[in-house]
């Protein structure tokens, strides 16, 4: 892959993973809520997520989509009710969570590594990837510099979200401004739903 084109990809990986989307809403809510250490699994477990979806791709799963358009239909409704549940449980939080509480939780690793397979926004950034920038004279090759490319850029872009909200601890420690910032975090997590179902 030519250096201005893997600069390219760059470009196109930051930008999708800095922009908002589902994993991002909720780590900016798992950051008000719960604090940046213990959203660091939540982080984690999207990059590696993300990982496997972007390989699943490209070694085939999206033409196993394309053969199957009942399996993709009954992704798109599985990953929307998902979302919905999602959107619930946070316009639902009414207190922030130190860590010692048997309440409310940050998702996990492995729920966040499972929740990008039904992650609308991850789909459309692993085929996009795969589509534009995978080279037919060297596939394998060009897959690993996209997995390459979204690793190096995934992980500060999430962070920065997470952080956000840990930074906002404060202000949003009136039980007031924390009700409202959680049901509007609910609500435009739920609005990412809309664009998945037309």
């Amino acid at each position: 892959m030519p250096a201005e084109t893997f600069l390219a990809l760059l470009v196109y990986a930051f930008v999708t993973s800095i922009t908002p989307g589902p994993n991002n809403l909720m780590l900016l809510a798992s950051g008000v809520n719960f604090g940046f250490i213990r959203t660091v699994p939540h982080m984690l477990g999207i990059g590696f997520g993300f990982l496997l979806l972007l390989l699943g791709v490209g070694f085939g799963l999206g033409a196993v989509l394309s053969a199957f358009p009942a399996f993709h239909l009954l992704l798109k409704i599985a990953g929307g009710a998902y979302l919905l549940y999602l959107s619930w449980r946070v316009a639902m939080s009414r207190s922030m969570d130190n860590g010692d509480s048997g309440g409310a939780r940050p998702m996990s690793f492995w729920e966040a590594v499972a929740f990008q397979w039904v992650n609308p926004k991850a789909w459309v950034m692993a085929f996009t990837a795969m589509a534009v920038y995978t080279s037919p004279e060297a596939p394998f090759i060009s897959m690993l510099l996209i997995s390459a490319a979204f690793a190096l850029v995934n992980l500060p872009c999430v962070s920065s979200w997470a952080g956000f909200g840990t930074a906002l601890r404060q202000f949003l420690a009136d039980p007031a401004r924390l009700k409202w910032f959680n049901i509007a975090m609910g609500l435009m997590l739920a609005a990412t739903v809309w664009p998945m179902l037309r």
